[in-house]
């Protein structure tokens, strides 16, 4: 899983409603995003615009596995901006984010010091000044590698370097990462 990945879960599990299962509804709801137009649905889900009537007419119910891959996640993505915006917020000022992250991480520190790369599995809260570099990141675009490398920054602040009580000039590399949750 992706670090990027893990932010829109995070953000999903801030929804108050559920986001809709059916193949028509999720097409409906597209469609209201895009002021009525089929069109615009069609080009986006790269369908035609009469599979995208049936599909509002619920004459189709069942979609190829890619369609409704690339459905529920454009529905994923648009559903409930206004709630996503608040949970961002409130991360980004007041609550920060929990973390849950089992990876390797690198070190660059002092000479006489070990280097070596180890496995570790970390869950910490970040600070709500990490939380915000991080969804500020994610909202800009930033690549995966970008949103890994904030994340180790964080990471190496909070836990190795302990807020500047330790470990100074330390710089923390995360690599292959098996497992990591974002939680608001």
């Amino acid at each position: 899983m992706t670090i990027d990945a893990a932010l829109h879960g995070a953000l999903q599990g801030a929804f108050t409603r559920p986001v809709p299962k059916s193949a028509g509804a999720q097409v409906r709801y597209l469609v209201k995003q895009h002021q009525g137009s089929t069109r615009a649905v069609a080009a986006l889900l790269g369908v035609s615009q009469r599979t995208i009537e049936r599909y509002v007419r619920d004459q189709i119910k069942r979609p190829r596995a890619d369609l409704a891959e690339k459905m529920t996640a454009e529905v994923r993505r648009r559903w409930q901006p206004q709630v996503r915006a608040r949970a961002r917020k409130a991360a980004s000022t007041s609550e920060g984010l929990m973390i849950d992250i089992r990876a390797r991480f690198g070190f660059t520190a002092a000479p006489g010091s070990t280097d070596d790369a180890r496995l570790r599995h970390l869950t910490l809260a970040l600070p709500p000044h990490h939380a915000a570099r991080l969804l500020d990141a994610q909202a800009t675009g930033a690549t995966d590698r970008e949103l890994q490398r904030a994340t180790a920054d964080a990471l190496g602040e909070v836990y190795f370097r302990d807020g500047g009580h330790r470990a100074h000039g330390l710089d923390v590399d995360l690599t292959d990462i098996e497992r990591v949750e974002f939680e608001l």
